[in-house]
């Protein structure tokens, strides 16, 4: 199947709903008041979702590959703030480990077009 879209990517659609928990969950009380790690939180979500479509836009394998190796850096930069809110107990482990689980599925979605596009 031909993909158009960076829209109809699964791992796209993945990242778009992780963005949405995390927008959710960083709205708690004590999560939103910690504005840097709220911030860095949201955006390295926010930097899964655009740097698949940038890749994607750019329709070169090359620069698809080098922008989906940055999206999984930030699915690894956001379990790390994730891991900083479990701690200071912004997060319950129910919650973190979801979340993290969450992140570690689409890191590894985003090594299947790698390793596809980087044989090309």
């Amino acid at each position: 199947m031909k993909i158009n879209m960076f829209e109809d990517f699964e791992v796209y659609k993945a990242a778009r709903i992780l963005t949405g928990k995390i927008y959710t969950i960083s709205k708690q009380t004590e999560f939103n008041r910690d504005f840097g790690l709220r911030d860095q939180a949201r955006r390295s979500a926010i930097s899964i979702m655009a740097n698949i479509a940038e890749g994607f836009e750019r329709k070169t394998n090359p620069d698809f590959v080098r922008f989906l190796f940055i999206a999984k850096g930030s699915c690894g930069e956001l379990r790390a703030h994730l891991t900083i809110a479990l701690d200071q107990k912004y997060i319950n482990s129910e919650d973190y480990e979801a979340l993290y689980d969450n992140c570690k599925k689409i890191s590894s979605m985003l090594s299947n077009p790698i390793k596809h596009l980087s044989k090309n």
